[in-house]
């Protein structure tokens, strides 16, 4: 479904460092309790014995709880994550991530593309439908949030090497960053794709492929089943050319790579092109004054805008805001300032800024032109801009993390800890969705409807809000898991690849 995040210290939001550091803190011999911990890490004898079984069930089960429940069992007491100014950003993006899995979830049952008062009177009248109430179950607009923060989260350290001229450092991370992109975003989506495969063979799939198929049911969008083949060898081999064509470079088509094994990966090929696009930017004004630099890549930004690649936009929109980010952190610096000092006006003006750009996400994804509120908004949108419902969300993205990456007091509800969390996982929690909603949510979902009923508008909707509370924790749960098991392996995989590569200096 992913440089530094610090003015002066690495972030959690560089995807990198942080889960790495994760994955230490995992491996620590300190972790649990002393008691407990023997008994986890107690080896076992040659003899297969009843303690052994039991033990080998105790770590399996023990593994496979969600790490907030592990500490809460062990009573593993931790110091609190040191948020830098710039972890809000990795809150963000769990946060949107959370919200593309309601979207996918919510778009099988209801029409969640149109605004508010479209239509004639009381048809599109619904509170949930109203200007950035709606963002929650909005998957585009997330997107948007996903590809600023990732142009940020990339240009950070090369930015701050620029400024301070460490020409060598700067070649190193930029080599550094092309070489793990591809492996940061392609590892974990071949490993989810993979599994799929083998939740398709053992029948996982076929046990809700019915009701993925049933239109009295799902009312909207049918988000059908992977094909399964008669043969093991036939789906592996099906399964190697859609992850050939998922690695697929050679087109600016959105989405080109997209896989049948899990239609909401499209956005992982556009953001290793994007990517790329954007470490050449990077390269090829580093030596540039910061004022230029600031310039070009404004220009970029509007050019790539103007030849209709939002989503290059928005990469290059999230290196400007890191440069911004590091313009102020020097002026703050030069004048003593270790804190953005906050008048009651330049609150006032962010929160304003603020409000205005998650109207401008908020924009329908479908009907514009027709909804109240964006009639005059939909009139500005250019002929040339293919896609009109992403013109102000990418624009209100933008405008929304400018706001925010301003404003301490804006990042604090993004800095709790359960948003936190939803921030490390966010990845895996975006690649686990898809396989949790086909097979745990077409499950969960006609067992409800069967005990509320369906009849009635009412009833349907309670049934599905009852689902949703259900299928929550099993995404919670997958996606801790994935994470855990395969996500933070990756990174760790991806450097260490990398550290048998490279010539010793």
């Amino acid at each position: 479904m992913t440089g530094t995040m610090t003015l002066e210290a690495m972030s959690i939001l560089d995807e990198k460092r942080a889960l790495e550091s994760a994955s230490e803190r995992y491996d620590s011999p300190h972790s649990t309790p002393s008691s407990l911990r023997e008994l986890l890490l107690a080896p076992q004898g040659a003899v297969l014995s009843l303690s052994s079984i039991r033990l080998f069930t105790y770590r399996t089960c023990f593994a496979l709880l969600p790490s907030f429940v592990q500490k809460r069992i062990t009573g593993e007491i931790t110091k609190p994550e040191r948020l830098h100014p710039s972890s809000h950003l990795d809150g963000i993006r769990g946060l949107a991530a959370f919200f593309v899995f309601l979207c996918h979830l919510s778009y099988n049952c209801f029409i969640i593309t149109y605004g508010f008062g479209l239509g004639d009177e009381g048809d599109n009248y619904h509170l949930l439908q109203l200007p950035i109430i709606r963002l929650f179950y909005s998957g585009p607009p997330m997107v948007s949030l996903f590809f600023v923060i990732s142009g940020y989260a990339l240009s950070l350290k090369p930015l701050k090497q620029m400024r301070g001229h460490q020409w060598d450092g700067l070649m190193q991370t930029m080599s550094s960053s092309i070489f793990r992109r591809g492996l940061r975003l392609y590892l974990p989506t071949t490993i989810s794709t993979f599994l799929i495969l083998l939740m398709i063979r053992a029948g996982l799939y076929e046990a809700t492929r019915p009701f993925a198929q049933d239109h009295d049911m799902l009312r909207n969008v049918l988000e059908l089943h992977p094909s399964r083949y008669l043969t093991f060898t036939e789906q592996f081999w099906d399964w190697i050319w859609t992850i050939h064509n998922f690695i697929f470079v050679w087109s600016w088509d959105v989405y080109a790579g997209s896989t049948f094994y899990d239609v909401h990966l499209w956005t992982i090929p556009t953001e290793f092109r994007s990517s790329m696009f954007l470490f050449a930017c990077l390269v090829g004004c580093a030596r540039c004054k910061s004022y230029l630099r600031l310039a070009i890549l404004s220009g970029l930004a509007y050019f790539v805008f103007r030849n209709d690649r939002w989503e290059l936009f928005l990469f290059l929109s999230g290196a400007i805001l890191a440069e911004l980010d590091l313009i102020r952190a020097s002026r703050m610096m030069a004048r003593g300032e270790k804190e953005i000092h906050m008048t009651p006006l330049k609150r006032s003006f962010w929160i304003t800024v603020a409000i205005v750009a998650l109207y401008l996400m908020s924009q329908p994804d479908e009907f514009g032109e027709e909804t109240p509120g964006y009639i005059y908004l939909s009139q500005l949108i250019p002929l040339w801009f293919s896609t009109p419902y992403r013109y102000w969300q990418s624009l209100g993205s933008v405008l929304f993390l400018w706001a925010v990456n301003n404003a301490p007091f804006l990042q604090q509800p993004f800095n709790s800890g359960p948003i936190q969390y939803l921030g490390k996982v966010s990845y895996a929690l975006y690649v686990m969705h898809g396989p949790v909603i086909h097979i745990i949510g077409y499950t969960i979902e006609p067992m409800v409807w069967s005990f509320t009923g369906s009849d009635t508008e009412l009833e349907y909707k309670i049934g599905f809000m009852l689902s949703t509370v259900l299928i929550v924790p099993f995404l919670l749960w997958a996606a801790d898991l994935f994470w855990r098991a395969f996500d933070i392996p990756s990174v760790k995989f991806a450097k260490w690849l990398e550290s048998q590569f490279i010539v010793e200096e």
